[in-house]
């Protein structure tokens, strides 16, 4: 007879965030000992980790934090939203951002070599991902320096936590024209803060496309120049943040909107889990 009950099974996923099969199996394993149960999940997820590092992980959050100057935002990906929303993924998010907003990190590379209790978050995270038996990325951090920030975090879906996350980095006084404008980040999903941020070979790259589009749409050779100028000036407003019609009112332009509130928008940053 196990010397275990459902409510043991429950709670050590609870706690780790493993599946069903695999928490019932350890605390079989353990004689219904959940030290032993926790010790035996860790050592068959360090052993499946790189059989994971394959597998796809859409699933995950994002999370923010604003700290002397600097506000940093995080990706970190997980295979299912059971994990998504397990705590211990949670917390897991909290460490990472901590660390990573301590060292200033603008990349994964670089956040995943800060420190945090005694080990590395790289370590650390595959300590996590050899318990909760999911393949656990770090897939996007960015930190930006600024007068002043709004944070925007999304929820897609009320039963997880947030999936889309932006940073703005702003001077001014009207900080709810700056939250608007995250919000419009959220939704609009802009590449580039201004239009000299957008890479030439990038640029040239569209002329060709809407000149070749242009052409086979039989537009005339002489009017080609204005027509692809036109088209050209379109995709700047779909790349650019301050270039795009403002979400709330579509016959302004952010650049419009934030030079109305007194605001100069120093940069932003933001991620989607999974895109």
């Amino acid at each position: 007879m196990a010397n275990f009950t459902i409510a043991d099974i429950k709670a050590l996923r609870e706690q780790l965030g493993t599946g069903m099969v695999d928490t019932k199996k350890a605390l079989e394993e353990a004689d219904g000992d959940l030290e032993k149960a926790v010790e035996i999940l860790r050592l068959k997820g360090a052993k499946g980790n790189a059989k994971r590092a394959d597998r796809a992980a859409t699933e995950g959050l994002v999370a923010a934090v604003e700290n002397d100057g600097t506000a940093t935002l995080i990706e970190l990906a997980c295979e299912t939203d059971f994990v998504a929303k397990n705590d211990k993924f949670i917390s897991l998010a909290d460490k990472v951002l901590a660390a990573a907003a301590a060292t200033g990190a603008k990349t994964p590379a670089e956040a995943l070599q800060a420190e945090v209790d005694g080990q590395t978050v790289e370590q650390l995270i595959a300590d996590e991902a050899a318990v909760i038996g999911e393949k656990i990325e770090l897939r996007g951090v960015s930190t930006l320096s600024g007068d002043a920030f709004q944070i925007y975090l999304h929820k897609t879906s009320k039963d997880l936590p947030p999936q889309v996350g932006v940073v703005v980095a702003f001077s001014g006084d009207d900080a709810e024209t700056a939250r608007s404008i995250a919000q419009h980040i959220s939704f609009a999903a802009p590449q580039y803060l201004t239009r000299d941020e957008v890479p030439a070979d990038v640029v040239e790259k569209e002329r060709e496309i809407v000149t070749e589009i242009s052409r086979n749409e039989g537009k005339p050779e002489a009017a080609l120049p204005k027509i692809v100028e036109g088209r050209v000036n379109a995709f700047f407003k779909q790349v650019v943040l301050l270039d795009q019609p403002y979400a709330k009112d579509n016959k302004l332009s952010i650049q419009k909107v934030a030079d109305d509130a007194g605001l100069t928008i120093q940069g932003f940053a933001r991620f989607k889990v999974g895109a």
